[in-house]
């Protein structure tokens, strides 16, 4: 019943170590193929965002060759005027309340600068 003349512990044990070999040998290329597969996903992923965005963009685009748009757009954001206009702003008394809203405008309201309420609040 000998074949190689090793004992049965023996050829357990060069199983085993083939066997680890053969484990180690294949784990570190299926770790480095399932890393690369899921930066690719990753990638697709992110192809698919710049594509939708870039859809988007051309849109806007073809929105904006309208000279009626443009006009749109230049008075509403940026409260252009034809020549002839008069141009007028109605503020409401909500609105004044959000104008003290920004960084400036809370320091006489508040009790004094942004710096000095950290201060008060860290001190107290």
């Amino acid at each position: 019943m000998r074949s190689i003349g090793l004992s049965t512990t023996r050829r357990a044990a060069v199983v085993a170590i083939v066997l680890c070999t053969l484990a180690f040998t294949l784990a570190v290329p299926l770790r480095t193929y399932l890393a690369q597969q899921a930066e690719v996903s990753q990638e697709e992923e992110r192809q698919r965002r710049l594509e939708a965005e870039i859809e988007r963009l051309e849109e806007r685009k073809a929105e904006l060759e309208d000279p009626v748009q443009v006009e749109a757009e230049a008075r509403a954001r940026l409260r252009y005027v034809m020549p002839g206009e008069t141009p007028y702003i109605v503020q409401l008394p909500e609105d004044s309340a959000d104008v003290g809203d920004g960084d400036g405008g809370e320091d006489g309201a508040s009790g004094g600068a942004w710096y000095e309420r950290v201060w008060a609040g860290v001190t107290e």
